[in-house]
């Protein structure tokens, strides 16, 4: 297998992983989503710290990359509870319409912060998935009232996770894969914890099965799905890789059709299309600053 197709086969994987973030939430739903969030973090974060430490690299980190790191969890963390908050108030279609905007924020940063080109095949690209996207919220969007309180949130959400993956593509130049998740998620994990006690959002009191389903969450879809993106930073651009994310909810709608019965409409078939024809046409967009 050349380096390539290794390098796309393990963000296939990645990809995997976080589709089963819905249907593993879904399961969990006796826990609050915000509990939801501070468990998955809480979790990997758990994991993490220790390992890192007994590589004995993290004290080795520059000060400056250390700081960097703790803006991507900052980062992170606004993104979880913003796009969180905004399920209050808009339908999840509508939510998922918005916070899929993130590639264009990420390739107008990777521009002009990152100096890195975007070629028009990429733009194009990047054009059509954030299309596929919009198609899949479109058949359940709502405008005005509560609802554009929502859709305004979950905007904020895809800027933030934008912002996190823009600083995880400067940092993981220099900075090695297990140091930067670790300062990330537990930065993260520390905000959203946070947050959960001055709502007083309860984070105990679940069912075994519920913890189980925490439990997975933390493992899947963010030690293995987000950590896979983060690898992938130091080898793709950030558009690329942003633009991927968004084969999320494809694979997501496909795993609901098999545990749930959950048929697509023709709205969202014609979406996911969109999304791979514009992931794709991405990939085959070889950048001058993929590694």
């Amino acid at each position: 297998m050349s380096p390539r197709s290794f390098l796309y086969a393990r963000i296939g994987v990645g990809i995997a992983a976080v589709s089963f973030g819905a249907i593993l939430i879904r399961f969990a739903e006796e826990a609050p989503p915000l509990a939801i969030a501070a468990w998955r973090l809480g979790l990997t974060a758990i994991v993490l710290l220790p390992l890192s430490f007994w590589k004995g690299r993290l004290h080795r980190v520059p000060k400056r990359d250390v700081a960097w790191a703790v803006a991507s969890g900052v980062a992170l963390a606004v993104h979880f509870v913003l796009w969180i908050a905004s399920l209050r108030y808009t339908r999840v279609a509508s939510s998922v319409l918005f916070v899929t905007t993130h590639p264009i924020f990420v390739g107008i940063g990777a521009h002009y912060i990152l100096k890195e080109r975007v070629r028009r095949g990429l733009a194009a690209g990047i054009a059509l998935a954030v299309l596929g996207g919009g198609l899949i919220g479109f058949g359940d969007l709502q405008l005005g009232g509560e609802a554009l309180q929502g859709d305004l949130l979950a905007l904020a959400g895809g800027f933030a996770v934008a912002v996190y993956f823009l600083i995880g593509r400067r940092v993981r130049r220099t900075v090695s894969l297990l140091d930067y998740v670790t300062i990330t998620y537990a930065t993260a994990a520390v905000l959203v914890l946070a947050a959960c006690l001055v709502s007083n959002c309860p984070l105990a009191g679940f069912s075994s099965k519920t913890y189980l389903y925490l439990g997975l969450l933390a493992l899947g879809p963010q030690m293995i799905g987000h950590t896979t993106f983060n690898w992938a930073l130091k080898h793709l651009a950030a558009s690329k890789v942003s633009v991927m994310i968004l084969a999320e909810p494809v694979g997501s709608s496909l795993l609901a059709l098999l545990f749930f019965r959950e048929v697509p409409s023709w709205l969202n078939v014609a979406g996911a299309v969109i999304i791979l024809l514009g992931i794709y046409l991405s990939l085959r967009t070889k950048e001058a600053t993929d590694a």
